[in-house]
């Protein structure tokens, strides 16, 4: 007993400080402030209107966290936060953290209310007008990386249209369809969410090669005459059954030789690797009764559906892609 120490246990259950004082940096603008050069507090607390003293506490739990640098007075974005929080690159992970802090940091208060009853105490997808925009651009911060990844990893040559299913504000489309000019596309969404990507792919180039269409993927009709499906983030939503139920209809729809993309954080048989995907679990529960699902259990979804696996491939980070084909 003498060499057990408790490090492990404070180290994850102070977890939520560390996240909290990241969230709250990034809502004050603080790596924004340090974009163009190091500034001394007396500097950031004009960028930012933030009074001196608090600002200093905020300012060196980042530096012990290692999103900035201190040498003297003078403070500086590391690498990571000058890559991702400063807002001077495209990979702008901003939108992820509000999306954590503003929408997502409350709701896992629930958290043991769900694993005591087993159902979504905040209802499926239960968005308000202001919280939908938080949500999809969040996700789409968040999943920016694995979208190219996708299109990097994936050879969509092979096909002439793909139907996303879910497709959110269509950040899986835009990087496929900028990677293969011969490509066309339809995302397909519930009108909320299909709204927003109209909104946000008004005007762009792609426009004439991405249809949207607003729908229940569950119960409205479906788009036909389409090669390949993607289900990017889909199934974590919705409980073995309803996979099951969607896999069926898509095997009845596609035509044939028709190939499914299924992208999502499929884990290991004992659902504890990856690790952000073990975690992102309470998530799904919270939020849909969704859960994580290992990557031999959709395989024998697919089997059982009418489709045959084709390969796995990692993407980026915890997410993987399954690649399956309907049978003949």
């Amino acid at each position: 007993m003498t060499d057990v120490t408790p490090d492990l246990i404070l180290q994850v259950a102070n977890g939520f400080m560390a996240a909290k004082h990241l969230f709250v940096a990034n809502e004050i603008g603080l790596f924004e402030a340090l974009a163009d050069s190091p500034a001394t507090l007396d500097d950031l607390a004009q960028r930012t209107g933030i009074p001196r003293r608090t600002l200093r506490i905020l300012a060196d739990a980042m530096v012990a966290l290692g999103f900035v640098e201190r040498q003297g007075d003078l403070y500086r974005n590391s690498v990571v936060a000058s890559t991702f929080l400063s807002g001077r690159t495209t990979a702008d992970l901003r939108p992820a953290l509000r999306y954590w802090n503003r929408l997502n940091y409350h709701r896992w208060t629930k958290l043991e209310e769900a694993v005591r009853t087993d159902q979504a105490v905040l209802g499926e997808f239960a968005f308000t007008a202001e919280e939908q925009p938080l949500y999809t651009e969040g996700v789409e911060a968040i999943t920016a990386g694995t979208a190219r990844a996708l299109a990097m990893t994936y050879d969509c040559s092979r096909h002439r249209r793909i139907l996303d299913l879910g497709g959110g504000t269509g950040s899986f489309l835009t990087a496929l369809l900028h990677q293969y000019s011969g490509l066309e596309a339809t995302l397909y969404d519930l009108p909320a969410v299909a709204a927003l990507a109209r909104q946000r792919l008004a005007g762009s180039p792609l426009a004439a090669r991405l249809r949207i269409v607003e729908g229940d993927f569950f119960t409205d009709s479906l788009p036909e005459d389409h090669d390949a499906i993607l289900l990017a983030n889909v199934f974590h939503n919705f409980l073995p059954e309803r996979n099951r139920a969607l896999l069926r209809r898509l095997c009845t729809c596609a035509p044939a030789a028709a190939r499914l993309l299924l992208v999502d954080f499929w884990t290991d048989p004992l659902h504890t690797q990856p690790l952000t995907a073990a975690l992102m679990a309470g998530a799904f529960l919270l939020t849909s009764q969704g859960d994580v699902y290992s990557a031999e259990e959709v395989r024998d979804w697919l089997q059982a559906t009418g489709w045959q696996t084709i390969e796995h491939k990692a993407l980026a980070g915890p997410a993987s892609l399954m690649v399956a084909e309907k049978a003949a």
